[in-house]
């Protein structure tokens, strides 16, 4: 649908190559969006009481935005305060360490792209990631968030 309703008026010739890309980047797309959802899903189990391992953390976290409690201020605040507290620890990370966890873990960029948007080595990248995580994780433990 998308090679016909963009790139209709193109030369057959030229279709087989844009069909390839856009295919490419639906199924790039896909997986970028399971990623995330699997990262918030993550997240949001973290920070459930619940003991129920078979519990949907998403259909959870429905349900309380649809309660009351959910909308309390209290509430509110506290989410408000734990989203802040992330990025200003992200922030305070050396700008290699944060570029490499943003690129990896945010645009969801492997190892090899990364690399060749920051001009260094796999290893390198690797290295960078696995510090800023170790970094973020020991920052948010000190805070008393865990996840």
């Amino acid at each position: 649908m998308r090679l016909s309703e963009k790139y209709g008026d193109r030369t057959t010739d030229e279709w087989p190559m844009l069909f390839q890309r856009i295919l490419q980047n639906a199924i790039r797309d896909h997986y970028r969006r399971s990623k995330v959802r699997s990262l918030w899903t993550i997240l949001f189990s973290s920070l459930s009481t619940d003991d129920d391992e078979n519990a949907d953390p998403l259909e959870t976290l429905a349900t309380e935005i649809e309660s009351e409690d959910h909308k309390t201020p209290h509430r509110l605040a506290e989410r408000t305060q734990l989203i802040g507290i992330i990025e200003k620890e992200i922030s305070k990370l050396p700008p290699r360490q944060r570029e490499a966890f943003l690129m990896r873990y945010w645009e969801d960029m492997d190892i090899a792209e990364t690399a060749a948007a920051m001009g260094c080595t796999e290893g390198s990248v690797k290295t960078h990631c696995s510090r800023a995580t170790h970094t973020l994780a020991t920052a948010l433990k000190a805070k008393g968030i865990e996840l």
